[in-house]
């Protein structure tokens, strides 16, 4: 069975790759290593670190904002950090009434495990 790893879509349609091959495998070329480094500067900050985890590890998959607001920070500072982790393809969104419900794409955790493990045979 051959596995397909589908490209996510940013927010104004642009098709972007998921990530990378294992750092093990080979270097990463200067397009991989922008690409890479967009998403991990984003998840360099710990109120976004939280935020995606509480996103990614929510029953469902998917976690209203009213769920996930609570994490030291306003309101205001809360939808910021969501908005960067949206710009940085981590995030999608939908709005349902009122609330904004969040979810981590497979594809970006698949990705971002992909790149952090050994190459087959490494």
């Amino acid at each position: 069975m051959t596995t397909k790893v589908l490209p996510l879509l940013e927010p104004d349609g642009q098709s972007v790759a998921p990530c990378c091959p294992p750092l093990s495998e080979r270097p990463l070329t200067a397009e991989e290593a922008e690409r890479t480094a967009v998403m991990f500067k984003a998840l360099g900050d710990p109120v976004r670190l939280r935020l995606f985890s509480l996103v990614a590890s929510h029953e469902g998959g998917e976690a209203c904002v009213c769920d996930i607001s609570d994490v030291g920070v306003s309101q205001p500072t809360v939808s910021h950090h969501l908005k960067k982790l949206k710009e940085a393809g981590l995030l999608s969104s939908e709005r349902r009434g009122t609330w904004v419900y969040y979810r981590v794409e497979p594809a970006v955790l698949a990705a971002m495990g992909q790149l952090l493990t050994r190459a087959a045979g490494a």
